[in-house]
């Protein structure tokens, strides 16, 4: 047995080393490194906790049992026994030797993060108790890395990747919370995963995450759409949105689509806040705002002057071959509210006669 500053270096038997929960899912083509240990032994021993949990050298350990080693050097220091130090050293292990995956980045910064928010968190507590002219008592930080003011998220990024990059490591653990959560829907819970395999291979990062915003207002469209007890007008509003952001899912750019589909779900949701009001005479109105006004009159003026010979510019013997039955019958129900609302806006016409 040998000792160096902060651990000591003694011989293991292979089958006490056990391997927590890693970052790292794919250890590589290890046949390389099995030649390299075979021809030269192992250059650099492996590092675990004195209680056996490996701490730096998964590629390591994995070839040597492949080799078929019964015992192996390795270094055991105590100085590494908090979560947050044993993922520095995950970290550092894997810069040294196979770099982790963007996704891979994504879960340790994940982790990272929470244990430094935990760490804050015991060291406020702690200070809450001490007065000022006594020395704080230990609160359990880890020493490699205790957290200091300022963003979280800014500290975990660049101990994970040396790099601010905290808003790309946020986009990815929202599709892996997304793909984790149970009550994701199945299609949505694959996209994820798709999303995800995308940005291992180089993908963008901010297109997966446009793509599957547009998924999930789809599947929140859609869900409207087959609630009966939503109103018609409810249900119509989300067919017809749903159906324009398909129309273009495959030509329009992930972000035009996003903020398409999520304009489409406002109309829905604003639809949702009219009610029919009870009947007040002849020149009752067809519906009522609650929470938020209906439209001015300018916005109305605005969209029939857009409107404006729309029968000249399309063929009916075409629309009414085309259209399928669902898309004929959102066209009738329209057509029939268009009617109504133009017979109660033609009887309130004597009220408001234009000044000459």
């Amino acid at each position: 047995m040998s000792t160096k500053t902060g651990h000591i270096e003694l011989e293991r038997s292979v089958g006490s080393i056990w391997v927590g929960a890693r970052h790292r899912q794919d250890l590589g083509d290890l046949d390389p490194l099995m030649e390299s240990i075979a021809r030269d032994g192992l250059l650099q021993p492996i590092t675990i906790t004195p209680d056996g949990m490996l701490i730096c050298g998964a590629r390591r350990l994995a070839a040597i049992r492949r080799i078929g080693w019964k015992t192996v050097n390795v270094w055991v220091r105590s100085g590494l026994s908090t979560r947050l130090g044993q993922l520095l050293a995950e970290q550092d292990e894997n810069v040294l030797h196979k770099p982790l995956t963007r996704t891979e980045e994504a879960t340790l910064y994940a982790e990272v993060k929470a244990v430094m928010i935990e760490d804050a968190t015991r060291r406020q507590v702690a200070s809450q108790f001490t007065s000022k002219e006594e020395n704080p008592r230990s609160h359990g930080a880890a020493t490699v890395a205790a957290p200091s003011a300022g963003d979280t998220r800014k500290q975990a990024a660049l101990l994970v990747t040396a790099r601010n990059a905290y808003t790309s490591l946020e986009r990815i653990n929202e599709l892996q919370q997304l793909l984790a959560h149970p009550e994701t829907p199945e299609p949505l819970r694959e996209q994820a995963a798709i999303e995800l395999a995308g940005i291992d291979d180089g993908g963008s990062i901010t297109g997966a995450q446009q793509r599957i915003h547009v998924a999930q207002t789809l599947t929140e469209l859609d869900a409207l759409a087959n609630d009966q007890t939503q109103p018609a007008r409810v249900r119509d509003a989300a067919i017809s949105g749903a159906a324009r952001v398909r129309e273009l899912e495959h030509t329009a750019r992930a972000a035009d689509l996003e903020q398409l589909a999520q304009q489409a779900l406002e109309r829905v949701k604003v639809t949702t806040k009219r009610r029919t009001p009870k009947a007040s005479g002849p020149v009752a109105r067809l519906v009522e705002p609650s929470v938020q006004p209906l439209l001015p009159a300018r916005s109305f003026i605005y969209l029939w002057n857009d409107l404006a010979d729309w029968v000249d510019r399309y063929d009916p013997v075409v629309i009414g071959a085309e259209l399928t039955t669902a898309q004929w019958e959102q066209f009738e129900r329209t057509l029939s509210a268009s009617n109504e609302f133009a017979a109660i806006a033609r009887a309130s016409r004597p009220q408001h006669r234009e000044i000459t």
